[in-house]
């Protein structure tokens, strides 16, 4: 039974499609970037962050982004954790545990009725519309290829199935404990609704199968 999923989005910039640790694309849109190599797309569901790979050649790759790479500070992400509940009380979505880091965010959501595709886009819509009504988004007034206001988001995230509960216990505490590893403080949301209390043995109805797998997936 599909308990949920452990999703991981990235700030504008954070991970490349043709990172040398490996990616979750399929392609390489940008002729600039595509100078530094193909995509390297790795179906692993271990994280790549610590791979051994070849960090001049990573950090060169970045120059030639459009805009320059996006760092979450404090006040945004205060922002983006209320989108993040505006999120979840408009679709009834559970979040079992989040962080927000500098750079990217983790998500451990209970199993739901829409798609993750959906979920995703939701999330982050609500976040991107808290940190521009706060006047704080990082990139205000700056616009992308197509001359469409630019989000601040990564365009393709990262997701794990949940499908037992050793391994969303797992993924709760890897989450809880990820701004420790940064050296930062423990993070305690509002929003998030604490496991064992979650009723987890009543999935929200048409929660979907799946395979524990991590997969990349078109914002």
């Amino acid at each position: 039974m599909l308990l949920g999923a452990h999703l991981i989005f990235s700030a504008y910039g954070f991970w490349l499609p043709n990172d040398p640790r490996g990616s979750w694309s399929d392609f390489v849109a940008s002729w600039e970037l595509l100078r530094f190599g193909k995509a390297t797309k790795v179906s692993t569901t271990r994280s790549v962050a610590w791979a051994p790979h070849d960090v001049a050649l990573r950090k060169a790759a970045k120059k030639s982004l459009l805009h320059s790479q996006v760092f979450f500070n404090g006040a945004q992400a205060l922002a983006i954790a209320k989108g993040f509940a505006q999120a979840a009380r408009e679709i009834d979505l559970r979040i079992h545990a989040c962080s927000i880091l500098p750079t990217h965010a983790h998500l451990i959501i209970g199993a739901h009725r829409a798609s993750y595709p959906s979920i995703t886009r939701r999330l982050k819509a609500c976040a991107t519309w808290f940190l521009r009504e706060k006047g704080i988004d990082p990139m205000q007034g700056r616009v992308d290829g197509e001359g469409a206001p630019q989000s601040p988001w990564g365009s393709k995230y990262w997701k794990v199935f949940i499908e037992n509960e050793r391994h969303l216990r797992h993924a709760i505490r890897y989450v809880e404990q990820n701004p420790l590893k940064e050296g930062k403080r423990e993070q305690h949301w509002s929003f998030v609704v604490p496991y064992p209390s979650a009723r987890l043995d009543a999935p929200h109805k048409g929660a979907a199968k799946g395979i524990r797998t991590m997969r990349s997936i078109d914002d």
